[in-house]
């Protein structure tokens, strides 16, 4: 049986590595903001979730609906295809980059198309960019995924194809897929591929940007810790690079992943990126990851003061929880809440404290993905993710 997992990081640093990204900006929110359907998601104050994990503040950032898609990978995906489209087939364009000004850019767009591997978001967000600029496009997805979430990729208009396999062996065979009239558009790196996941990582950036917002607007605390799931590590990353980038008082970090597919853990107690061989059978779907993206492994280890990795019973507890406050969160986007409550239940005093789990602190997390597998959703949390979100 699968146990939590708790790993204080020595390597954490207050500052992380910049990787070859360069400074982070608000250039991609300018294009999420051209997107039809944009607007800024919720940021919520959930005092409940306080009161269970014993802190002052949590806030959870809403991802559960993001640009018509019930993901935040949307974010990634739009700014990363956007860019490698212009870039293979398009000229150099004036102000900021939009559907239109992309699609018009590349002119002719028959037999030519988006690839992506993907455990279902990432890969729904590509081929819904794919169908705006009138590319085709094919996702690829490892054996075992769920059928909602393949035939919500294809309702996108996409091709999807199971590969017998691992997420890893799928994200091999769509490298194979590249050619000069089919972009792959990976959230994952590998050795001469980083472009295109340097840019799903500064796709994210826009979420962040929004929490600030909020909190400024609202006059909300700031975090003193902010929990953010993983599998390759981008979406981590894009956290990291945002709160550990040398401000006075950054907050701690904890990264979560499910325990049957904890990559990033491994990785950090070995020394250097290590596979976590599968198979990779936790419900946390978009999580179950056996290798970390060699682009922003520096910066999740150098920015990571807790790993915790996390049985699936853990997940489907912090989506019951999250719908009590009527927030609908699927197994993913629960993971980070999960692997929180985990620690806050079966971790020492000192794990705590270098989580920062002090009583005065306010907790960022982030719900990255609503009801993605509708039928699972009802039997963990008992409810529709419908009824959740009237309630």
């Amino acid at each position: 049986m699968t146990t939590v997992k708790i790993f204080p990081n020595p390597a954490a640093q207050q500052v992380v590595p910049d990787a070859g990204f360069g400074h982070e900006s608000r250039v991609p929110s300018q294009t999420h903001r051209s997107l039809p359907g944009y607007t800024a998601t919720q940021l919520r104050s959930c005092p409940g979730l306080a009161n269970a994990l014993g802190v002052a503040h949590v806030l959870v950032k809403d991802e559960s609906e993001r640009l018509g898609l019930p993901s935040f990978k949307i974010l990634g995906a739009s700014w990363a295809s956007l860019t490698a489209v212009q870039a293979a087939w398009g000229g150099p364009v004036d102000g900021v980059l939009t559907i239109e000004n992309v699609r018009a850019s590349i002119g002719a767009t028959a037999g030519r198309g988006l690839v992506a591997a993907t455990d279902g978001n990432h890969g729904r967000g590509v081929a819904r960019v794919a169908s705006l600029l009138g590319l085709d496009a094919t996702i690829l997805v490892p054996k075992g995924t769920s059928r909602s979430r393949i035939d919500a990729i294809a309702s996108e208009g996409a091709t999807v194809e199971v590969v017998g396999g691992t997420y890893d062996e799928a994200i091999a065979a769509s490298a194979r897929l590249a050619d000069a009239d089919h972009l792959v558009v990976s959230d994952t790196s590998w050795e001469g591929y980083e472009d295109v996941p340097r840019a799903v990582v500064d796709g994210y950036s826009t979420m962040f940007y929004e929490i600030d917002d909020a909190i400024a607007e609202r006059g909300l605390p700031t975090p003193d810790v902010v929990v953010l799931q993983a599998g390759v590590g981008a979406f981590a990353a894009a956290g990291l690079r945002h709160y550990r980038d040398g401000r006075d008082g950054a907050p701690h970090a904890v990264v979560v992943e499910p325990t049957s597919a904890n990559c990033l853990m491994v990785s950090a107690r070995t020394g250097g990126a290590t596979l976590v061989p599968g198979p990779h059978e936790s419900s946390m779907a978009g999580l179950n990851c056996g290798m970390p993206s060699e682009l922003v492994w520096p910066i999740v280890v150098a920015g990571t003061d807790v790993f915790v990795s996390i049985p699936d019973a853990w997940a489907e507890r912090a989506m019951r929880a999250l719908a009590d406050e009527g927030i609908v969160s699927g197994e993913s986007g629960a993971a980070a809440l999960g692997g929180l409550l985990a620690l806050v239940e079966t971790g020492s005093s000192n794990d705590r404290v270098q989580a920062g789990l002090q009583p005065s602190a306010c907790v960022l997390l982030v719900n990255t993905e609503g009801a993605t597998d509708p039928v699972n959703y009802e039997a963990i949390v008992g409810r529709s993710a419908a009824a959740v979100g009237q309630a």
